[in-house]
């Protein structure tokens, strides 16, 4: 059943709510679920809503529980592109916060939950590791090429990807460079440009990281 109409209680109880299978698809493949479909404007604020201060939002809810209702919200993979991002029905302010809300939840939610660098695959790096990781990878589509606000979003994404970078965590970092590293093709100026100014400000970090952010700067990430 396609859901539009929801308060934001029944909707983090609709999208946090679930059980996590065990070796099972998630309850988002089921051919009989019930979706959440709103208005774009209604998704983005209660995205941004959700971004910017996560903790209350979140606190009753497992970490497995949480990388599995951010994979059904933002991850194409999961429930495709819902074009709530890119729509240019929504304000530009309110897209523009809402990517801009991403940084708070990795800074709230990531930094202290994440520790281990997922593409170098040393252990189990959880599911909420994964979902820090594949970030940018999973997010829907942020503007189309006729939008005139395509470059506001195009900036203000490789600015928050920048601001991510500078937290004082791994996983985060990894993140960062791994977005980074898939928009090289498009915006090899700037990404190259953050990537030089983080290891010039870090030259301490693990070597391994180092050989990652060098990668990434010339766009050869998975």
């Amino acid at each position: 059943m396609r859901l539009t109409d929801r308060t934001y209680e029944d909707w983090l109880e609709h999208t946090f709510g679930h059980e996590v299978r065990i070796q099972q698809a998630a309850w988002f493949f089921d051919q009989d679920r019930d979706w959440w479909d709103p208005e774009p404007a209604v998704a983005l604020a209660y995205l941004t809503q959700l971004f910017e201060d996560p903790e209350p939002s979140l606190r009753w809810y497992s970490d497995s529980q949480i990388a599995q209702g951010l994979t059904y919200l933002v991850n194409t993979s999961a429930s495709g592109d819902n074009g709530w991002f890119c729509s240019t029905a929504v304000p530009i302010e309110a897209r523009v916060r809402c990517v801009e809300a991403v940084a708070s939840l990795f800074a709230q939610l990531f930094v202290p939950r994440c520790t281990l660098q997922a593409h170098l695959s040393e252990t189990d790096a959880g599911s909420l590791n994964g979902v820090c990781y594949m970030w940018w990878d999973g997010l829907p589509c942020l503007a189309l090429p006729g939008d005139p606000n395509l470059r506001t979003m195009q900036e203000t994404t490789l600015r928050t990807m920048a601001r991510i970078l500078g937290f004082q965590s791994p996983a985060c970092q990894e993140s960062a460079l791994h977005g980074l590293g898939h928009w090289h093709r498009n915006h090899d100026r700037q990404v190259c440009t953050i990537i030089d100014g983080f290891l010039a400000a870090n030259p301490d970090i693990d070597p391994r990281l180092i050989s990652y952010a060098k990668a990434a700067r010339c766009g050869c990430v998975l």
